[in-house]
């Protein structure tokens, strides 16, 4: 289901153009390559209140929302720091919440101008903090947080281009914290490839 994002659009490019009238030579807080991407639709067990979360924590914007007839919402579409995201609440059918299941196989990975300072207001509304914000060998400072409603996020704000022939040696010396989600795994971070 999708709905006219032009204002959306209009409002990034205009986001960008600032930041680099500023400072041409400084790196993209949200670099291009991950602006356009897949679009995540999750589902939740009381979107009502995952939609109060997210403005509230991420500072998410509701740009559009149909609620179901016998109450929840049928489907709902935000934007944290200009990235879109689908929720609904769970029905019938093939979709479920990570909470029903126990855990979930995905993260949702969102760059934001600022992670601290998400990071400091999201905890504050009750999101658990699973990584503390840190920067990373591949350019971006990052942090890892699950939602009171199952879900993980990694959050990061990009710092510095990183050469991919730079990537790999990088790699091989990170060396991972002992603290980890539940179930043992690490979300994936993705590195950041050079603009241009």
């Amino acid at each position: 289901m999708t709905h006219d994002m032009t204002d959306d659009t209009a409002h990034n490019t205009t986001h960008d153009t600032t930041h680099h009238e500023a400072d041409p030579s400084a790196p993209r807080a949200v670099p291009e390559r991950y602006r356009t991407a897949v679009v995540a639709h999750v589902m939740v067990s009381d979107a009502p209140a995952a939609l109060s979360f997210y403005r509230r924590a991420f500072g998410a914007v509701e740009d559009f929302r149909l609620d179901h007839p016998g109450g929840g919402v049928l489907h709902a579409e935000i934007r944290i720091a200009g990235a879109v995201l689908m929720l609904g609440d769970v029905s019938e059918g093939p979709f479920t919440a990570p909470t029903a299941l126990g855990g979930t196989s995905t993260a949702l990975h969102v760059f934001v101008p600022d992670v601290d300072a998400l990071v400091r207001t999201a905890v504050s509304e009750g999101a658990e903090l699973l990584q503390p914000p840190a920067d990373q060998f591949h350019g971006d400072r990052t942090a890892i947080l699950r939602d009171p409603f199952g879900h993980l996020w990694v959050f990061l704000t990009h710092m510095k281009d990183v050469p991919w022939s730079d990537l790999r040696p990088a790699a091989s010396s990170f060396a991972p914290s002992k603290s980890r989600p539940a179930g043992g795994a690490r979300p994936p971070r993705l590195p950041t490839p050079p603009t241009g």
